[in-house]
């Protein structure tokens, strides 16, 4: 394990592009470390604001992140002259961004907690168009049938991961009074919901983190942010596609569980996933895991390559070697 990065910042949100690592964060603080050269490093500022950014995305040309609480900006980050545009602002009162990513190289997903109306607010961020679609507003005309969120249930801004793609497939994890996922088609604007056997009823309970391997494996982790050791119910896998949720390593892992990422190659049979205050690896599909590190106060993870993890959180970022 190394640091190749110090600041104070608190970051929730990365992607790697050009071996670099870039990363938004507290303070409206935007840049990249090299992963090989760690002295080759670049921050800049989004807004005079004291924005706090918990979101980053990509396409080829450009980094888009969008800032939590109203009123909510987008930012367009140019990837060759670090230009940056503001390209919408989200003035609802109920604005608050847990996740942005892009599903394609024309096709940006950004995720609100609901309106007032318990409606979901799934932004469809068109590319170059520069345009943002409700998905409930685009996805039906009748307002009876809005995909709506229960009664406090919402979304979790913890590592920009509860959103996952495949081709024109996403899933939505939720949590709060209820964890439930959210699968949609952003072609063919149909969508569903389905309920997961996953912790929830408490605001700070449900699913925060999931990633899948195509369109059949997904796996879900979380828990309980005010109660981080424990570790009930709080893992939980799928193999048709999100419809149905199988509870794994419940009494049997580290706890509390902010960002889970499956390995490059391994088809989902091999996984890391970070919280508050552990390192996890499972090698079986996430039935059984292993803590591997005790490191604390990291949020989010994302690989580079097989054998290269990139971690952050509060103040740092960590590059870990894994044989």
């Amino acid at each position: 394990m190394e640091t190749i990065f110090n600041d104070k910042i608190s970051i929730r949100a990365l992607e790697i592009y050009d071996n670099k690592v870039w990363y938004s964060g507290t303070d409206s603080k935007f840049g990249f470390v090299d992963v090989k050269d760690t002295k080759n490093q670049k921050q800049i500022k989004l807004s005079e604001k004291q924005l706090q950014f918990r979101t980053l995305a990509q396409d080829k040309n450009a980094f888009y992140t969008v800032n939590i609480e109203s009123p909510a900006e987008f930012f367009r980050i140019d990837k060759k002259d670090f230009k940056v545009i503001g390209i919408y602002t989200d003035t609802l009162k109920t604005a608050f961004y847990d996740t942005f990513v892009f599903a394609n190289e024309e096709m940006g997903l950004a995720l609100s907690d609901p309106d007032k109306d318990q409606n979901m607010k799934l932004g469809m961020v068109l590319i170059p168009a520069q345009q943002i679609y409700d998905f409930n507003q685009t996805s039906t005309k009748d307002k009876n049938n809005f995909i709506k969120f229960n009664k406090g249930e919402a979304a979790f801004a913890a590592s920009n991961t509860n959103i996952a793609t495949y081709k024109t497939k996403f899933w939505v994890a939720t949590g709060g009074k209820a964890s439930r996922i959210i699968k949609g088609d952003f072609a063919s604007l149909e969508s569903h919901i389905y309920n997961t056997p996953f912790v929830q009823g408490e605001s700070s309970q449900g699913i925060y983190s999931i990633d899948f391997y195509e369109d059949k494996f997904g796996i879900a982790v979380g828990g309980d942010y005010t109660k981080q050791e424990a570790n009930i119910n709080n893992i939980a896998t799928t193999n048709d596609g999100g419809e149905t949720w199988q509870i794994q390593a419940s009494g049997k892992n580290a706890g509390y569980t902010t960002c889970v990422k499956i390995k490059p190659n391994s088809k989902g049979k091999e996984m890391i996933s970070v919280g508050d205050k552990h390192i996890s690896y499972s090698s079986d599909f996430g039935k059984t895991w292993k803590k591997i590190s005790d490191e604390k106060n990291l949020y989010v993870c994302e690989w580079v390559d097989q054998n290269t993890v990139i971690f952050a959180g509060k103040d740092r970022i960590l590059k870990m070697k894994i044989n």
